[in-house]
């Protein structure tokens, strides 16, 4: 379709001669997909033609040639636009549709085009009025399966965004063979306030069960490479590091909506006085025409700044990597997921496909609650996960870290508990002082789970070897104990889930227990979300499959 040729007269007429031959340049640049050349020469061809058509329209026009010139302009408005979408600048090309749907209301390929730019704006609904209308088309008949199957997703993508429902169990059992699936933009029961842990943050409007997804929002920038070792690694990292800037800036410049939600972003300074932003700005279904023209700068020094920020990595401790990019090491900028500030009773997780992050509840989330991921290991002591924070460039103020710091101020025995860890003393007797301990510092409830957490690594030395559990097994809570209590402050974690898989393993022989089973599941849906909604694809990512 993009070789349609424009239907002109062959005679030698000055314009019309340079219109032929502007024409034939811009659709071999536009097949050779040479976008930025092809739109200069089409840019020529449409200011040509307008001249023409205005000058043809005197006081005895040809009707004949003034609907040949308007039907040649509509089409260069069209490919124009298709150049420019293909370079992300959906604004220009946009314009460029509406421009050529003014000429020709029902133009098959200009509403092929417009349908496809906004579903590159995640705007489902308007997408598919596109693609319905290109129906009513003459050329619709020959291109009917083309237009069907945007139809249909474009149905599927305005499910998805309306009700959350995500599924990639099939592409989990076809061991991620193939594209990565295609998925809507989607926010939940969220709103963005102050915070108490750091400036503005993420909260949850009503009550989240676990698994069940917050937001999934598509990159505004990406970018991924294998990181080598040594020198090699660092210089790689900053050559990635300068395109992600690039790729970023890029898109600031050509979208005024990207630019307003990339501006809202925190640069790092000033965080009591933000203005705190409404959801909607974040919202793909806001209207196009809102902040479209939005013309507030964004100098060079603030934007990096943001970046240095507000920029995640894909694989990180409460972050999974699906399919093939797993291979690679990834940098992106998810404008929503930047306000999750974080805790050290964290309570969401985050899964990346493609250039998409998927946040979800890693354990039960109550009303009015701040969302937060972990930014570092929190199955640690008190002191390293402070010297974590601080590589971060933050002190945490999270309620775990103020009832640590109490205990171990007011607490000698705690104090000494600590310096013996750093000897070496056994996990056994270990995790019997820590037991002990608490019943000693009157730790109750969901603050056993809070300390368990923080000396993780002797529960998980002890309960993976057999010759401490003999000596000391009668002596201290069973592993399931544990698990729950430590999963039900920090969340799911992917060394609880091993540890709760290897332990049923070692007590049953297998998984035939159906309590334990689904004590596991939940620990599954906690990691990976309620994006896998066939057990077998579950217990495939479980390893227990």
């Amino acid at each position: 379709m993009r070789g349609e040729q424009f239907e002109l007269e062959e005679d030698r007429d000055g314009p019309l001669e340079l219109l032929q031959s502007l024409r034939s340049k811009a659709t071999e640049l536009l097949l050779r997909e040479e976008w930025e050349e092809s739109i200069k020469v089409y840019t020529e061809f449409i200011d040509l033609s307008r001249r023409q058509v205005s000058s043809t329209g005197g006081s005895d026009p040809d009707p004949d040639s003034i609907a040949k010139l308007r039907k040649s302009l509509c089409l260069a408005l069209c490919n124009r636009a298709e150049a420019r979408a293909r370079l992300r600048d959906f604004l220009e090309a946009m314009r460029d549709c509406d421009q050529a749907l003014e000429i020709e209301k029902t133009h098959f390929k200009t509403l092929l085009c417009k349908g496809k730019v906004l579903l590159g704006l995640s705007k489902y609904s308007l997408a598919l009025e596109c693609f319905k209308t290109a129906l009513l088309d003459p050329q619709a008949s020959d291109n009917l399966e083309t237009v069907t199957v945007y139809i249909e997703k474009c149905k599927k993508l305005e499910f998805q965004a309306k009700t959350g429902a995500f599924d990639l169990s099939d592409w989990i059992l076809s061991e991620f063979r193939g594209k990565c699936p295609e998925l809507a933009e989607f926010i939940g029961s969220i709103e963005i306030k102050k915070s108490e842990l750091s400036g503005r943050g993420l909260f949850a409007t009503k009550n989240i069960v676990a698994g069940t997804l917050v937001l999934v929002t598509k990159a505004v920038a990406i970018e991924r490479g294998i990181l080598g070792n040594g020198e090699c690694g660092e210089k790689a990292q900053l050559i990635m590091w300068k395109n992600f800037v690039e790729e970023v800036t890029e898109s600031v410049r050509k979208c005024g909506r990207t630019r307003r939600v990339v501006s809202a972003l925190s640069t790092g300074q000033g965080e009591d006085s933000l203005e705190i932003p409404e959801i909607a700005l974040f919202r793909p279904d806001e209207a196009f025409e809102t902040c479209g023209d939005w013309k507030q700068s964004l100098d060079t020094e603030k934007l990096l700044s943001i970046l240095d920020v507000n920029s995640l990595v894909e694989d990180a401790v409460s972050g999974k990597v699906m399919g093939k990019n797993k291979e690679y090491y990834g940098v992106g900028l998810w404008t929503l997921a930047s306000f999750i500030n974080h805790s050290c009773i964290p309570n969401a997780r985050r899964l990346h496909v493609g250039d998409y992050v998927i946040v979800h509840a890693s354990r039960d989330i109550k009303t009015g609650e701040e969302i937060s991921f972990a930014y570092f290991d929190v199955l640690s002591p008190l002191e390293k996960r402070k010297e974590m924070a601080e590589s971060w460039g933050f002190c945490c103020g999270c309620s775990r870290c103020k009832f640590e710091s109490v205990l171990y101020a007011t607490n000698q025995e705690v104090r000494e508990f600590e310096m013996g860890l750093e000897r070496g003393v056994d996990a056994g007797n270990a995790v019997y002082m820590v037991e002990e301990g608490m019943k000693r510092w009157k730790v109750k409830g969901k603050d056993k789970g809070l300390l368990r957490a923080s000396y993780w690594g002797v529960y998980d030395e002890i309960y993976n070897s057999e010759r401490l559990m003999k000596r000391w097994g009668r002596k201290i809570p069973t592993m399931e104990v544990v698990v729950d209590s430590v999963s039900d402050v920090v969340g799911s974690d992917e060394r609880l889930m091993k540890m709760a898989v290897e332990g049923m393993m070692k007590k049953h022989g297998g998984f035939s227990n159906i309590v334990e089973m689904e004590k596991i599941m939940k620990l599954g849906k906690g990691v990976y979300g309620k994006v896998v909604s066939k057990k077998k694809a579950m217990k495939t990512l479980l390893g227990i499959e």
